[in-house]
């Protein structure tokens, strides 16, 4: 939690000014009972009118600057707590979309959501309540205690007993829920998975009528939640009447030792009122104070789970001081991908996704990636443009190691197109210019007429400005497929990946595709991996992976005849024979 405050120095100042009128509030607050003293004392004992007149209009006074003050206490903390959630939201933003794909599966998405909603919600609350109480409170119990020491030194250890007692009853009450918030965030993060597991994939639970399941898996999480949220509330929910109980019992002792002091002619009746209004001033601060433990409580189990995503290490990172760019590398000699005895290994599996994978593409070549589900295809092309960072070997592009390249520019040399056809909400024009932000009409039209897709856009009523829903829910699955094959091409980049991108289109749609990245993509390294053996049959080369291993690297009829895995994919598919294919 100490760590966030980092993201609290942009607003020092209102960090110092909030507390110290607070201060302010509590001094014009403690004056009070000695002015009720006085009056008593005085003013309604000599039946002095003047005088209660005078003091009464001390104490409005009085009232008046601690509102005053309160309401410039309450308006410079919440500035800086909301700033401080603002910037604490937006750098917790920017870490998460430096993390490398591995660290974002580690940590999960709904964690990662949680963490930058409601926990960052709870932060904010404990810092504008620590800002508005923190000094406040304990003043008041401390300054209570001196004022009435001033008045009575015996009653006044009353006092002291009390603020002990409370003390110690607080600080078990922390002890036992620091560790029960941070078990109710981690059962919020079950219920925010199983809600958004629910909701992306409403279509398919229909599908199989699994409702009652799934309903009945989301109520389990809710009723654990709840669960844990009810025990901490009982606990801490004792803070209040415990202190009211104390106080009270406090208060009596007060009324009953001062009486017997002011029969004695030690005290008056005014200072024994003034003992009992500081004895309830404490309570109030310390009814305060036992709101803001509360609150504090919560700040630091969420606090601790944002600087848990802070300290997440990237395995994506930028070299130490490494701002320039490489030099770009034209020579067609040098091989625009090469692994060297490259291995890798997920963070949460048992052995490698790949194993001791070496090859060399040439420039402008075309290279098919074929191979059963699970043998690595994805893993391998995710290695290239350091989605992932190889645990072994070397992965190098355009002769360079690409742990050399600062992000941004390796992610120039790249148009990549994942596996899950990824839409945002906005015209189909904003869609394409994320992949170039420049882009023309002309240039989108292009790419759309290379992706097979010029067609159906054409035929919206808006063309390029049509809206496309969140996620593409107003397109078919091939359509959106095709767009986001011609957001890659718009970049017109040196590298384009294809990560079995087009397996909702037809096997027409499909042929055309490959014929016009061929043909109007000349120089243009493509890298294409399928499940069709007709997607890749006339590419320069093809790869064929099996359990993480290259079992083959050269062109589809020296395949056919030295890789027999490859044989066996081609023959269930029907391709086994040259010209033939699905």
């Amino acid at each position: 939690m100490v760590k966030l405050l980092r993201h609290l120095k942009e607003y020092t100042k209102e960090s110092i000014i909030g507390p110290l009128f607070k201060l302010l509030e509590a001094s014009f607050e403690l004056a009070i009972p000695l002015v009720m003293a006085g009056i008593i004392d005085v003013g309604i004992k000599n039946r002095d009118y003047p005088y209660i007149y005078k003091m009464a209009a001390l104490m409005i006074f009085l009232g008046l600057l601690g509102l005053a003050c309160s309401l410039t206490a309450q308006y410079f903390a919440a500035k800086a707590a909301a700033g401080f959630g603002t910037n604490l939201r937006k750098h917790l933003f920017s870490h998460i979309n430096k993390l490398s794909f591995q660290a974002v599966d580690q940590a999960g998405t709904s964690t990662l959501i949680t963490r930058m909603t409601n926990d960052i919600n709870q932060v904010q609350s404990g810092v504008n309540l620590v800002l508005r109480l923190f000094l406040r409170s304990p003043f008041i119990v401390a300054g209570a205690a001196v004022m009435a020491y001033t008045i009575h030194k015996r009653i006044s250890l009353l006092f002291l007993l009390v603020i002990l007692i409370l003390s110690l009853v607080i600080y078990g009450i922390i002890a036992i829920t620091i560790p029960l918030y941070k078990k109710v965030q981690s059962r919020l993060d079950r219920v925010l998975l199983s809600a958004r597991e629910n909701l992306s994939g409403t279509r398919v639970i229909r599908a199989l009528n699994r409702q009652e399941d799934e309903i009945k898996q989301f109520r389990e999480s809710s009723d654990g939640l709840m669960k844990v949220q009810l025990l901490t509330g009982r606990i801490s929910g004792l803070l209040n009447p415990v202190t009211f109980m104390l106080i009270n019992a406090a208060i009596i002792a007060v009324i009953w030792f001062g009486g017997i002091e002011v029969n004695l002619g030690v005290l008056t009746q005014g200072e024994v009122v003034a003992l009992i209004n500081y004895m309830s001033q404490i309570l109030l601060a310390l009814l305060a104070l036992a709101n803001l433990i509360i609150a504090f409580t919560r700040a630091l189990a969420s606090g601790a789970r944002i600087q848990e995503v802070f300290e997440m290490p990237s395995s994506v990172q930028e070299l130490q001081g490494k701002e320039e760019s490489l030099p770009a590398v034209e020579a067609d000699d040098i091989p625009v991908v090469e692994f060297r005895d490259v291995s890798f290994a997920y963070a949460t599996a048992q052995g490698n996704a790949l194993s001791n994978i070496s090859f060399t593409i040439k420039r402008g070549e075309t290279i098919g990636i074929i191979g059963g589900t699970g043998s690595g295809k994805t893993t391998l092309i995710h290695l290239i443009p350091r989605f992932y960072v190889a645990t072994k070997g070397t992965v190098l592009v355009n002769g360079q190691d690409v742990q050399r390249y600062p992000l941004k520019q390796l992610s120039s040399i790249f148009g990549f197109v994942q596996q899950h056809a990824v839409l945002f909400r906005g015209a189909v024009r904003d869609n394409m210019k994320l992949g170039k932000k420049d882009a023309t009409d002309n240039e989108i039209l292009h790419a759309l007429e290379v992706s097979q897709a010029r067609d159906f856009v054409d035929k919206m009523l808006e063309g390029l400005d049509t809206l496309i829903e969140q996620g593409g829910k107003n397109l078919s699955g091939g359509q959106k497929q095709r767009l986001t094959i011609a957001r890659a091409v718009v970049r017109q980049s040196d590298i384009l990946v294809l990560d079995d991108s087009s397996s909702a289109l037809d096997y027409a749609t499909d042929a055309r595709l490959q014929k016009a990245l061929r043909g109007r993509l000349a120089g243009t390294t493509v890298l294409i991996v399928t499940q069709r053996v007709a997607n890749i049959r006339n590419a320069d080369r093809i790869m064929v992976l099996e359990d993480g291993q290259m079992v083959g690297f050269d062109t589809h009829s020296r395949l056919m005849a030295t890789c027999e895995v490859y044989k066996e994919i081609c023959t269930s598919q029907g391709a086994d024979k040259e010209g033939t294919g699905i």
